[in-house]
């Protein structure tokens, strides 16, 4: 074999190789970003990967959130040295605002708190259910952003 055709193998077998070993790698939740189950009413909604990263993920992360989470103290929009640091507190507002208000028993929704911003992950029955849970979330005290990641599941 010519040094160019084992050149264009190689290439071919770290192209196929390379995504298995990255999906092999263990993930964990390294920030301790607070991630909960909100509903639990579809049953074929597959379980999102919420905060679960590989540790070279976190290692690119890292510096940005340390960035994110001091700047916004820094510019007086946080009372806390960190906006991460308000992450837990606004999650267990979050799951109280989804049980109180009852509309979203038939969905089955994940949240993620990450620096005053709540992601949405998980299945819905419309987009007019995922925007009531996006408006509902967007009004609970110091949240600052709701991210809509959800899929429609209608019966």
């Amino acid at each position: 074999m010519t040094p160019c055709r084992l050149s264009i193998w190689l290439a071919l077998w770290l192209a196929l190789l390379l995504p298995a070993l990255a999906a092999a790698q263990p993930r964990a939740n390294y920030f301790n970003d607070p991630f909960e189950r909100l509903s639990a009413g579809i049953a074929a909604c597959p379980l999102p990967a919420g905060p679960l990263i590989t540790e070279a993920q976190m290692r690119a992360q890292a510096h940005g959130r340390a960035e994110r989470g001091t700047s916004c103290y820094q510019a007086g929009r946080c009372r806390l040295p960190n906006s991460y640091l308000y992450d837990k507190e606004i999650m267990a507002r979050v799951v109280r605002a989804v049980a109180a208000d009852g509309r979203f028993a038939d969905s089955s929704v994940w949240a993620t708190g990450q620096r005053r911003w709540i992601v949405l992950q998980g299945c819905v029955r419309s987009r007019e259910q995922a925007r009531a849970l996006v408006e509902l979330l967007g009004g609970v005290d110091e949240v600052e952003q709701v991210i809509d990641e959800l899929q429609v599941r209608a019966r």
